[in-house]
């Protein structure tokens, strides 16, 4: 089985380039199912009812988010309703929406997801190591194949989740730093990690925010209006193998694509995809 994770889609540069890419990255790859971070996808702040639907159309199968969930409030009323958008599992009891999913790939094999939220410099929530050993459990009797998108700031908590739940969990992705990170790896008992995925988004920029804003803020220590940054997006994912009757990873692999590298994908024939 064959799973591609996306890194966090930022604005309308990441939303097209996964329209452009995802069609035939999906069929030269052989991918099973796509998981991707939307939380920033709605103009690099949040995501809403339409931008979410309109991702699902371009082929994701699930989409994970993280703090920036509940940035455009319309996601309010939308979320209860679609079991596709998860917000972090470890959200107190009562908040709107589900944190864990529960499908199906192209194939028919059952395949869970799981959305957990880190607490170090981040909005302090419940314990996320004990959640996600409950929910991935919980998961475990339904599907083998367990996929963790740790939602989290620093580099030591994402390393020590996929450790906490090595043999547990299929693979342990980080998000929400967008630099993807190069410490790929399949664990001793086969749970496959990356600290963080990276950024489905414009590139040239601050982690997909216009450079004139976020460098002011750096440089002056003035508030600045941040706004997603325009341009040519790069592609960041991770594609993982794993064995459907053991639930254990056997390969991960980064994807860095370039807009070059996207313009190409863009340019193959799929039978049945949308352009």
């Amino acid at each position: 089985m064959r799973i591609l994770f996306i890194g966090d889609i930022f604005g309308k540069p990441g939303r097209e380039a996964v329209r452009r890419a995802l069609p035939a990255l999906v069929d030269g790859q052989s991918i099973d199912f796509v998981i991707a971070n939307v939380e920033n996808s709605a103009a690099g702040f949040g995501v809403t009812g339409d931008i979410a639907d309109a991702l699902l159309g371009y082929g994701i199968d699930v989409m994970t988010s993280g703090n920036h969930i509940w940035d455009k409030k319309e996601v309010l009323e939308y979320i209860p309703r679609q079991t596709k958008l998860l917000r972090p599992a470890n959200f107190p009891a009562g908040v709107p929406g589900r944190g864990t999913y529960m499908g199906q790939t192209r194939t028919g094999e059952p395949i869970a997801v799981l959305n957990v939220m880190g607490r170090i410099f981040m909005t302090p929530l419940d314990d996320p190591f004990a959640v996600a050993v409950r929910e991935v459990t919980a998961l475990r009797a339904k599907a083998r194949i367990v996929i963790v998108d740790f939602h989290a700031e620093a580099t030591s908590e994402k390393v020590a989740m996929g450790w906490h739940l090595d043999g547990r969990a299929t693979a342990v992705l980080g998000t929400h730093t967008h630099v993807q990170t190069a410490d790929e790896r399949v664990l001793p008992k086969g749970t496959a990690c990356l600290t963080d995925v990276g950024m489905t988004g414009p590139h040239d920029s601050i982690i997909g925010v216009a450079t004139d804003a976020a460098l002011s803020r750096f440089v002056t220590g003035m508030p600045s209006r941040f706004e997603a940054a325009a341009g040519a997006a790069r592609l960041n994912a991770v594609i993982i193998t794993a064995d459907p009757a053991t639930g254990k990873a056997t390969q991960i692999e980064r994807l860095n694509l370039s807009p070059a590298d996207i313009d190409s994908l863009a340019e193959r024939p799929v039978a049945g995809a949308r352009r």
